[in-house]
């Protein structure tokens, strides 16, 4: 099933760029930039599951598979992200989770949110991360250039590599401008804004920080939803907690298994993205986000810091 979801996930990546190949027109090229982040974040969700060995049985098939067609693509690395993400796990919204930082600032403010928006649309968001990456990739400034040459070909080298594949893939498929449109486009815009809207969805502003039905949330979402923001059911968060090694095709099934036995009501469970939106943007902190704490903190989400020290 992890194989078949990978193979999904691509075949949904070239068939946007097939379909913008076959229909060249504005609507068709927003149309695949949107299909293709949403994959992109797809890939993000299925690395996630095989950081938790519940990709593929096999602890070598979850990284290796898991790096080559999920987590290079997207700049990211496995089990770097395992290292980082377990601590989420075993400390949720508690002061030791490294992800508390994505989601304390909510709500803010309306101008504040759009602003936030603008910037991951824009790709100023992918600009500062993608910076800050080349930096933790390349080591301390203090250290010899030698070793901070190896340490940036052993740490970047891989995400080169799959890239570079990719631009291949691109060019022989349709054409080389293929890769920078439809892949380093959608990565560095409408995959950023994706992103940010799970992180919101998942665990910002949630009443109480200590309970396990309530310190993340479960979003019930429709067809365009799980197509354009919530892929491979990434939604059933509240789930994910409580089991971590399921798999994420199984996630519904838990969830109708906690519905059915009265859980509910005692669950954070909200209605699509539009309810988390004006909830997020429902308060008053006009205080543009942007802070160095927080940019490495969301680079720490996608990847595990992108170094071992992060």
């Amino acid at each position: 099933m992890g194989g078949l979801l990978i193979v999904h996930c691509w075949a949904v990546i070239f068939g946007a760029m097939a379909l913008f190949h076959v229909i060249p027109n504005p609507l068709t090229f927003v149309l695949a930039v949107l299909l293709i982040g949403a994959r992109q974040l797809g890939l993000g969700v299925l690395m996630h599951d095989a950081a938790h060995n519940a990709l593929f049985k096999t602890r070598v098939f979850n990284d290796w598979v898991s790096d080559v067609f999920c987590a290079w693509p997207i700049l990211a690395n496995t089990c770097e992200y395992r290292h980082y993400h377990l601590k989420h796990h075993a400390f949720t919204q508690q002061d030791q989770d490294p992800d508390t930082v994505l989601s304390e600032q909510f709500p803010v403010s309306p101008a504040s949110f759009r602003r936030k928006i603008f910037r991951d649309l824009t790709g100023q968001t992918a600009y500062r991360q993608r910076l800050m990456q080349l930096k933790m990739g390349f080591g301390s400034a203090e250290d010899p250039p030698k070793r901070r040459l190896l340490q940036a070909i052993n740490t970047l080298g891989p995400y080169f590599c799959v890239n570079a594949a990719l631009f291949l893939v691109c060019a022989a498929l349709f054409h080389w401008s293929y890769y920078p449109l439809f892949w380093v486009l959608p990565l560095m815009t409408s995959y950023m804004a994706v992103l940010r809207l799970r992180n919101i969805a998942e665990h910002a502003f949630v009443p109480d920080k200590d309970d396990p039905l309530r310190n993340t949330r479960t979003t019930r979402v429709n067809l365009l939803e799980r197509v354009f923001i919530a892929p491979y059911w990434v939604n059933y968060h509240i789930e994910h907690h409580l089991l971590m090694y399921v798999p994420c095709y199984r996630l519904p099934a838990i969830h109708h298994h906690l519905m059915g036995h009265g859980f509910g009501p005692k669950m954070e469970l909200v209605n699509g993205f539009l309810e988390i939106i004006r909830s997020s943007s429902s308060g008053s902190d006009d205080d543009p986000d942007g802070k160095p704490a927080r940019t490495q903190a969301l680079v720490g989400s996608l990847s595990g810091g992108f170094s071992k020290n992060a």
